[in-house]
């Protein structure tokens, strides 16, 4: 059965455009929304665990007597285990299946939550971060991975950037958490036991996911590339109604006959656009300075001139805006598309950058920079922070996506990496705070902005609408 426009729209039926779906024929979208749910607990730990470190590292670098580098280190560690991680999950992801990394992963969060709660140096500490890091990485691409495998074409976009909704609840929660384990004593307690208590308290929502991850299927097209149709057909009949999931499962398995499984495949004819488009959308994503906010926003807005606690609580306003305006992102990506929400979104955040480096350089705070990063935020929520997780997640083939993903991922961990380690550094350098007024970095990200603009307008195409098999057929086509 073809999709008709209505289900294309990724709504129900509509009044005066023909008969009414049957349940048989669509197939079960509250199945399809409770799975991607359980799976995007991934992404609210990816936020959660990336996001604690915002309110604790003031106490922490107190604690440990950090210098800036070590600073940035002790914040960057982190990160260079996502990398490790989605590198490895990959792999694994195509040999084990995307379910059993899940579950791996929510053991590697649990365990990081524990052990970054209680250490007695600087060293252990890193050691659980980095930990948590694998966590992170494995998340960061098994997630949207299998989110996209499961669910329908009309509404894909939709359900991969509910895994980008609970990546900035996972920020907002904890940024939340921290503000209220910092309000149980004065700054002398927040640097012997606060921050202990604020990653500690992570182990929650890692108990959660470990829990439900053994309850949610495994994805419909791995099962169908380890030779497991039946299984398969059983859960595209859950999510697509009978004639629909037939009709894709022979898509499915006539894509793979033409698959070689081989990370060489990327380097075909026709694919090696593919393998240039993920991994530069991935490193543009961070070198436009996201992470600098989410990371490193409390001592931003310290040196704004607000008080541990204003500055805290200006950190939830960016949290409150970041999943507002990721809520509007699910709800138009299968709409306008992904392109348009990410030209949209980039020019925008460069614009805000570009006005904070001039407020910087003015040496202006206060509301009018808040107002600037809130609106930086608004613009990255609603594009290229979800939008590129749905790209990463559609354009790669069947076979290889797993470690084609990965290696994506891992490119956009190590960016993230680079731009955490070195935001500390610049903002600490005596020539460029003397000469720039610290506008350098936001003018350096804006720049990146400019470059992501042009790259989308010249090499990446859209993928609304369309199932992951005719995706594939295009970049084979071309």
């Amino acid at each position: 059965m073809n999709e008709t426009p209505e289900m294309a729209a990724g709504g129900g039926p509509i009044a005066g455009r023909g008969p009414a779906l049957t349940g048989s024929q669509v197939g079960s979208m509250t199945y399809v929304f409770l799975v991607t749910m359980v799976a995007a607990l991934g992404g609210l730990l990816f936020g959660y665990d990336t996001g604690v470190i915002n309110g604790a590292i003031g106490p922490l670098k107190a604690h440990f007597s950090l210098n800036p580098r070590q600073e940035g280190w002790a914040m960057g560690c982190a990160l260079l285990g996502c990398a490790i991680g989605a590198a490895g999950a990959g792999a694994l992801s195509d040999r084990f299946g995307r379910k059993k990394v899940l579950v791996l992963s929510a053991i590697l969060f649990f365990v990081s939550a524990v052990g970054t709660a209680v250490p007695q140096t600087i060293g252990t500490f890193i050691f659980y971060r980095i930990l948590g890091g694998l966590g992170v990485g494995a998340a960061s691409i098994t997630s949207p991975m299998y989110i996209a495998e499961l669910s329908p074409a009309r509404v894909r976009g939709r359900m991969v950037s509910v895994n980008q909704f609970a990546i900035v609840s996972g920020f907002l929660v904890v940024y939340f958490v921290n503000y209220f384990i910092a309000l149980q004593g004065d700054a002398a307690w927040n640097e012997q036991a606060g921050w202990r208590w604020m990653f500690g308290s992570e182990a929650l929502p890692a108990l959660a996911l470990l829990v439900l991850s053994f309850v949610v299927p495994e994805s419909p097209r791995w099962l169908t590339k380890q030779g497991r149709a039946s299984k398969a057909l059983d859960i595209l009949t859950r999510v697509n109604g009978r004639e629909r999931a037939q009709v894709e499962l022979g898509e499915i398995q006539e894509t793979l006959r033409h698959e070689t499984g081989a990370l060489g495949q990327l380097l075909q004819p026709g694919m090696k656009i593919v393998l240039v488009i993920g991994i530069v959308l991935a490193v543009l994503q961070q070198v436009t300075g996201i992470n600098v906010f989410l990371y490193f926003g409390t001592e931003i807005f310290k040196k704004m001139g607000s008080e541990t606690n204003a500055a805290l609580l200006q950190n939830i306003v960016v949290g409150v805006v970041n999943l507002s305006f990721t809520v509007i992102a699910i709800w138009t990506v299968d709409w306008l598309g992904r392109k348009p929400l990410m030209m949209i979104g980039s020019t925008g955040m460069g614009i805000c950058l570009l006005a904070m480096g001039l407020a910087a350089y003015a040496q202006t705070t206060g509301m009018w920079m808040l107002l600037f990063i809130l609106g930086y935020i608004a613009c990255f929520a609603l594009s290229v922070g979800p939008v590129t997780w749905v790209i990463l997640s559609e354009i790669f083939p069947t076979r290889i996506r797993g470690r084609a993903m990965a290696l994506a991922t891992v490119c956009l961990w190590v960016a993230n990496y680079l731009v955490s380690q070195t935001f500390p550094m610049m903002d600490a350098d005596p020539w460029l705070v003397n000469t720039f007024h610290r506008g350098f970095p936001f003018w350096l990200y804006g720049a990146f902005c400019a470059v992501l603009l042009v790259f989308l307008c010249v090499l990446v195409p859209e993928t609304k609408g369309k199932t992951l098999e005719e995706i594939e057929r295009h970049w084979t086509t071309q």
